[in-house]
């Protein structure tokens, strides 16, 4: 081997190994391998940051941006609603959810259908108390097993069919995978709705809004607009709505009569309710009902934002009511919710007397909120993104939606241009602001990725592939038909991480096709041998961008993914090798 040869190997295996060890951030580890390979001059200063400009950057960038935009919408409570009830724990969320993504991604790209869902699953485990780390990555590879199935499901499926195209055979058809495809989704599915408690039980992603949300005993004054659905029904049907994480525990009506609501009293237009219930539930009352702040004033919209704030010490809130204390001209705040531990609070919220501690929901214009929470003695938490008092169409996001679905589904356009457009038509249409888009991406992945994708460039420019195409030559001259079928779906597997799923065809496609040369037998059962391994990138995060995308949403490190990977690459291995003898016979 060359120095050359030697030095990518080392750099490429110090990754991994810096990865396992995990004391160095991940998008550090990738930087600093990048440096490498430039300084050793396996990379050019040029080259150095073509990773960033990278159809992937982009794609994962904006499908982040979409996810949030549904996960904001309102689209994800009805969805999840007609099936929440029974998503009780990880395996059945599994089941549910991975098996619709290994669907889709069966006729879309599967970083696509992974996106689409990943709010859903966020929702399901707020719910029920589940971590969202025990659904997060077997939906991944949920993902990537759909995309097995069809012509168009994956990358390399397509790269192969090429290939027997230009050996002087025709190419694959579109459902030429399926025997395949489907009966290692279908096994896959059974091993995840199980496999998922191998993964380790303390991870904590990052936590959107709503998961910021701690505080389960807030009670916030909510009124019913002129055209709202509930206007006639009861209380019990409202409560219904929030599935029992919020309850009616007071009513306003004629501005005079305060009331302890029967659950089945009808409800009116103008009515103002006191709720108690945490901030999913409450948010889903507004949406759902759609209810508003009982202090909302007319054209109480633009820029506002909510935030969650102690009263610390000092403030001249203390003691005090929002209404004595002149909160909304003073400050320009207007209490949303209070909650106050182990006690619970019956009075309008305008007429509570506010102590040292308790937690306030407060709104007011975005801009300068911090300084003025400051000025009232209170201590800001975190600013929340709720969509109180702000309602928009759920058509809108939805439209959206659809629209990126099916130009994926029909290869319209290209997956950066329809995930890149999403994004854009979610911010121009008020679904998300501009700062909640760049909120939502998480940059250390892309790092990640920009920086490995030159990096691992450096096996193919050196020629490391040609070596490792020659030791596989070498070792299947020596071994039955049905081994070298096996030796090249693990090498595939193993090779895929570090070199993107499509070049990984490129280089082990023709290796296949000539062993089979070489053995006198049909290429097709080594093609698809390539294009099963390859697909099926189960150890890493940073071989398939799917697996990129759920990891800082999971929480996950490197060494995680091998932990639910091994055992499903391994079925993978022992049943892809069998299904394949069985449907391309050599």
């Amino acid at each position: 081997m060359s120095w050359q040869q030697i030095a990518s190997f080392a750099i490429i295996g110090s990754v991994v190994g810096l990865l396992i060890w995990d004391r160095l951030r991940y998008d550090v580890v990738a930087v600093l391998a990048l440096l490498a390979t430039v300084l050793m001059g396996l990379v050019s200063a040029k080259q150095a940051f073509e990773g960033f400009a990278d159809d992937i950057v982009i794609i994962i960038a904006s499908a982040l941006m979409v996810s949030a935009g549904i996960a904001r919408s309102g689209i994800v409570d009805v969805v999840v609603r007609p099936f929440a009830a029974r998503a009780t724990t990880p395996g059945r969320q599994i089941l549910g959810l991975g098996g619709t993504v290994a669907v889709l991604s069966a006729m879309m790209k599967n970083i696509g259908a992974l996106a689409i869902f990943m709010p859903v699953a966020a929702q399901l485990s707020r719910r029920h108390g589940t971590r969202v780390s025990s659904v997060l990555m077997p939906m991944s590879f949920a993902s990537l097993l759909g995309g097995l199935m069809t012509l168009v499901g994956t990358s390399p499926n397509l790269v192969v069919s090429r290939v027997r195209q230009d050996l002087g055979g025709e190419p694959f058809g579109m459902f030429d995978y399926l025997p395949v495809g489907l009966g290692l989704t279908l096994a896959g599915m059974v091993f995840l709705t199980v496999g998922w408690r191998l993964l380790p039980k303390d991870r904590q992603g990052t936590r959107s809004a709503e998961d910021s949300f701690s505080v389960e005993d807030y009670v916030s004054e909510l009124r019913f607009a002129a055209n709202s659905p509930f206007v006639g029904r009861t209380v019990a049907d409202l409560e219904q709505l929030a599935e029992g994480d919020a309850r009616v525990i007071g009513l306003v009506r004629e501005q005079y009569r305060r009331l302890v609501p029967d659950t089945d009293w009808a409800l009116h237009a103008g009515d103002v309710m006191l709720i108690e219930g945490d901030a999913p539930a409450i948010q889903r009352l507004v949406i759902g009902g759609d209810l508003e702040p009982a202090d909302a004033r007319e054209g109480d919209g633009g820029q506002l934002a909510i935030a969650e704030a102690v009263i610390q010490k000092g403030s001249p809130l203390i003691n005090a009511s929002a209404a004595s204390a002149r909160l909304a001209d003073r400050f320009g705040l207007a209490v949303v919710a209070v909650s106050r531990g182990g006690y619970r609070l019956r009075r309008r919220l305008r007429r509570v007397t506010l102590r040292e501690g308790d937690l306030l929901l407060l709104r007011g214009a975005e801009q300068g909120l911090s300084d003025r929470l400051t000025t009232a003695g209170l201590f800001p938490l975190a600013e929340r993104r709720l969509q109180i008092g702000k309602r928009r169409p759920i058509w809108v996001p939805a439209t959206i939606l659809a629209a990126t679905v099916i130009a994926l589904a029909a290869q319209i356009v290209p997956v950066a241009i329809a995930f890149l457009s999403a994004a854009t038509a979610m911010i121009v249409t008020g679904v998300l602001k501009p700062e909640e888009a760049y909120d939502a991406v998480e940059w250390p992945i892309l790092v990640l990725i920009g920086a490995l994708i030159p990096v691992s460039g450096t096996l193919e420019s050196t020629g490391g592939t040609a070596i490792i195409a020659s030791g596989l030559s070498s070792v299947a001259s020596h071994l039955p038909p049905f081994a070298v079928v096996a030796m090249i779906i693990a090498a595939a597997m193993a090779v895929t991480p570090f070199l993107n799923n499509a070049a990984t065809v490129l280089v082990m496609a023709p290796i296949g096709a000539t062993m089979a040369e070489q053995l006198g037998m049909r290429p097709d059962a080594f093609l698809m041998a390539v294009a099963v391994g390859a697909g099926s990138d189960f150890l890493t995060p940073i071989g398939h961008q799917c697996n990129t995308l759920v990891m800082a949403p999971g929480g996950y490190r490197f060494g995680d993914y091998a932990r639910l990977g091994v055992p499903l690459s391994l079925l993978i291995l022992v049943l892809g090798t069998a299904l394949i003898m069985y449907f391309w016979p050599i």
